[in-house]
């Protein structure tokens, strides 16, 4: 088997140092060392695939920066909303943004640049059923535009559905 001589290559976080043993699967394994200091073995094929970034300190800081990410990814129902508004309103592709985007709806510069101004302005979400709700629905996401609202409120603030015309 030809092995590919990764010793002095970076990969995202990771120098490659040294060779080491072979895993249990026989697989070529090498040595590297995090930029945090760490020094941890990794499969050849993860490292170039870049399923390994680092000894696992960048997920620790991705997890920290805000606070609203459990370990895992699992994001909290602040982040998600947050993200979520931002999909709706600049992404083209997202399903659901033609009823917000599409219509002109916009989030405002200040919660758009950051999570932690929304987060302060709207505090933390009281209940798990609750959700981001615009009071105008006409209007951007903005201070004093938006509330957590629970789903029965949600379902009374909806605009006005278009009559379907049937056809015989």
């Amino acid at each position: 088997m030809n092995i590919i001589n990764l010793t002095g290559k970076v990969f995202f976080r990771l120098t490659v140092i040294d060779r080491a043993q072979e895993n249990i699967s026989g697989k070529p394994a090498w040595v590297c060392r995090c930029v945090c200091g760490k020094v941890i073995t990794v499969r050849g094929s993860d490292l170039r695939m870049g399923k390994h970034k680092s000894c696992g300190c960048f997920q620790k800081e991705k997890v920290t920066k805000h606070g609203h990410t459990k370990y895992g990814g699992e994001k909290s129902r602040e982040y998600t909303a947050w993200a979520g508004m931002k999909q709706r309103c600049y992404n083209l592709n997202n399903p659901r943004y033609k009823d917000w985007g599409g219509r002109g709806i916009k989030v405002c510069q200040r919660w758009l640049d950051s999570f932690e101004n929304f987060l302060a302005d709207m505090g933390a979400c009281p209940l798990d059923k609750n959700s981001l709700d615009r009071i105008d629905n006409n209007k951007d996401y903005a201070p004093g535009n938006c509330r957590w609202a629970n789903p029965k409120e949600q379902s009374q603030n909806k605009r006005p559905r278009k009559k379907q015309l049937i056809s015989s």
